[in-house]
């Protein structure tokens, strides 16, 4: 059917909106060049500052499901506003901290509308492009990869020497907030039944998204589990490096802010590297098997990671990497979602999913910050976070594409692609 078709360039407006709202969210990634500050200022230990990342996180994961729901009822426009005002409240907030206890109560505003403004992206690129399915996706949420690599060095090298902590914060809010808010209005769904100009599903693909399912069927499939655990251990080893960052090119003797910023800066463009080009291989290799090839390399990164701390050059190439394997996690699954269970209910089953990454988020980060406080190294948390990979890797290649519901087997009738 082609009837509800639109020309290309309509289409990659949407990308270019979930671009610029996920550019702004991504300051969750920059929030490592924050650490050693607040720690200088209030005298608090690591294992208390790697808690503010982590509350943002859980934050985040507990309501991307959420959004993800009244994103598949009412549209896009409605969540992601929400996540643009709730995202820059937060960084405002921020400016006026003066306790620990305040400063989770930011992030965790701050979280919920990253929830909000994430959940909305990419089942609105799943359902414009069924065709570019894991490149359209992953160029939306490739901008959460890269914001780092423009906030972190911008916070950094010029806004906190210059202006201090607190104005940092109120300069950040005001330009996340033009941005979500501008990405906002570009995101809309496509007209039922759409696909793109001159495509046609190929017949061997059909089946495989003709049911649409509900969450509760999406519950029922083994898949689904072995996704999720498959997930939230695949992610927890990128999430140990990204909370730790700047501090851990610090401690291997990379002292300059300069430098320590570059590294931050090579992480955010594997990350977003990764999550653009992985998600194009995913749709040429297949989504299981880019995820098992790159959990597959992090496993062994990690460890290389510590080992190669104090040659600048090697560990600029293994934060690459690592992050990359981080950066297609975020991507690919988010495609393979859509593929599995369709487009219909696409923000609340990923959202589901994605619940995952919030678990990965305590995991990370506290290991990290509780083996440093003991051992004052990362050597224990990095060994960890390769058999966590070990363990999600054999989850991967248990996975495999769901069955349709037993019912929709026999003859039910079954809802349309969205």
């Amino acid at each position: 059917m082609q009837s509800n078709t639109r020309s290309a360039p309509s289409r990659w407006w949407r990308v270019a909106g979930g671009l610029s709202m996920n550019l702004a969210l991504g300051t969750l990634y920059a929030w490592s060049v924050f650490v050693a500050p607040f720690e200088a200022r209030f005298g608090w230990k690591r294992a208390d500052t790697s808690m503010v990342f982590t509350i943002a996180v859980v934050a985040l994961a507990a309501s991307f499901a959420v959004a993800g729901r009244i994103q598949d009822k009412f549209g896009p426009l409605p969540c992601s506003l929400v996540g643009g005002i709730l995202v820059s409240l937060g960084f405002y907030l921020c400016s006026f901290t003066t306790s620990l206890s305040y400063l989770y109560v930011c992030f965790g505003i701050w979280g919920l509308g990253n929830g909000f403004g994430y959940a909305t992206p990419i089942p609105v690129m799943a359902k414009w492009f069924p065709d570019k399915r894991g490149l359209a996706v992953g160029l939306a949420v490739g901008g959460y990869g890269a914001g780092s690599a423009i906030f972190g060095p911008l916070a950094q090298l010029k806004l906190i020497p210059s202006y201090g902590l607190p104005a940092t914060f109120r300069i950040l809010s005001a330009i996340i907030f033009v941005m979500t808010i501008g990405g906002a209005l570009l995101l809309r769904n496509p007209p039922a039944g759409y696909q793109p100009k001159g495509w046609s599903p190929a017949a061997a693909k059909v089946a495989a998204v003709a049911r649409q399912f509900t969450p509760g069927e999406m519950l029922r499939t083994p898949t689904f589990y072995l996704m999720w655990v498959a997930y939230a251990l695949g992610c927890s080893a990128g999430l140990m490096v990204t909370s730790q960052l700047v501090p851990f090119a610090k401690s291997v003797g990379i002292a300059a802010a300069a430098l320590s910023t570059m590294t931050l800066v090579v992480g955010a463009c594997g990350n977003a590297s990764g999550r653009i080009l992985s998600g194009w291989m995913s749709d040429a290799l297949g989504r299981l098997n880019v995820l098992r090839l790159m959990i597959g390399i992090s496993m062994i990164a990690m460890p290389i990671l510590y080992q190669v701390g104090g040659n600048v050059t090697l560990l600029y190439v293994t934060v690459f990497v690592v992050y990359w394997c981080y950066g297609t996690q975020l991507s690919v699954n988010g495609s393979t979602a859509a593929d599995f269970w369709g487009t219909k209910n696409a923000g609340i089953n990923y959202g589901m999913l994605f619940t995952a990454w919030g678990v990965a988020g305590i995991i990370g980060p506290r290991i990290a910050g509780v083996l440093f406080d003991k051992y004052k190294n990362y050597q224990m948390a990095f060994y960890a976070a390769a058999v966590l990979a070990v363990v999600a890797l054999i989850c991967e290649l248990a996975a495999k594409r769901p069955a349709v519901p037993a019912a929709a087997a026999a003859g039910k009738k079954v809802p349309a692609v969205a």
